[in-house]
């Protein structure tokens, strides 16, 4: 799997998620009301919802916030609950891209990505062009305090994790198959180590080393993709150890 750059990767957009709470939490009542738009309102039936619901907590969104989202979605507060769309294209240095979206307007949205990809150097794809070099992961970061690097991989053989990353000096990364994101996300928890992050992610399959200049126009892009209100999250396949 990828690593150093794909974990530290991670580290670089979770703290950018906690300086912008309000906005974070937009976005996964908008995942959550989809989540519920197409399987319903019980989490305990719908592995979606549940997922979603799960990401919305480790950032602390309060919990009349996803109820709220939960009605939206199955329709009791009426308007439209958003769509799922994936959107793909190159950077900067013709770097992959990858973008979750969740829209109701998707003639507002793909000109909007549009713009904003052709502005930096880049430029949206056909689907297809760029999903190929990724794999649709369950990753979590752990704190390496207090989890001897034993210890961890021989939790990891037993829970059926695919791979640990020890390379960070401050996390470790786990990587599993998607079907099972709840079943380590709630073996962690009852073990009691510190979960930084949680999430079904697109991984890169292989990473391609950006310099300076193109990791800063690269990173610049992100930001804006991120900050645009229909964007739930953004994956490259750029090695910024080099930039």
């Amino acid at each position: 799997m990828a690593g150093h750059s794909h974990w530290a990767n991670i580290q670089r957009t979770k703290s950018k998620a906690d300086a912008r709470r309000g906005r974070v939490f937009s976005k996964w009542a908008k995942l959550i009301a989809s989540a519920a738009r197409v399987g319903g309102g019980d989490p305990d039936a719908n592995l979606k919802l549940r997922y979603a619901i799960e990401r919305a907590r480790l950032d602390n969104m309060p919990k009349d916030s996803i109820d709220r989202a939960i009605k939206k979605g199955t329709g009791e507060l009426g308007g439209a609950a958003p769509e799922e769309v994936l959107y793909e294209g190159y950077g900067p240095g013709g770097v992959a891209i990858l973008i979750e979206a969740l829209t109701d307007n998707r003639a507002r949205t793909a000109p909007d990505l549009r713009m904003m990809m052709e502005r930096a150097g880049g430029n949206l794809a056909a689907a297809g062009a760029v999903a190929w070099l990724f794999e649709r992961k369950a990753t979590f970061a752990l704190q390496r305090r207090a989890v001897s690097e034993d210890e961890i991989m021989e939790w990891a053989l037993e829970i059926g994790a695919e791979d640990v990353s020890t390379e960070e000096p401050e996390i470790y990364g786990v990587t599993a198959d998607p079907a099972q994101f709840i079943t380590i996300k709630t073996a962690l928890e009852r073990k009691g180590w510190k979960i930084e992050d949680a999430a079904l992610r697109y991984v890169p399959k292989n990473m391609v080393a950006v310099d300076a200049e193109t990791g800063r126009r690269l990173t610049d892009l992100i930001d804006t993709l991120e900050d645009y209100e229909d964007v739930q999250a953004v994956h490259t396949n750029a090695d910024f150890a080099a930039a």
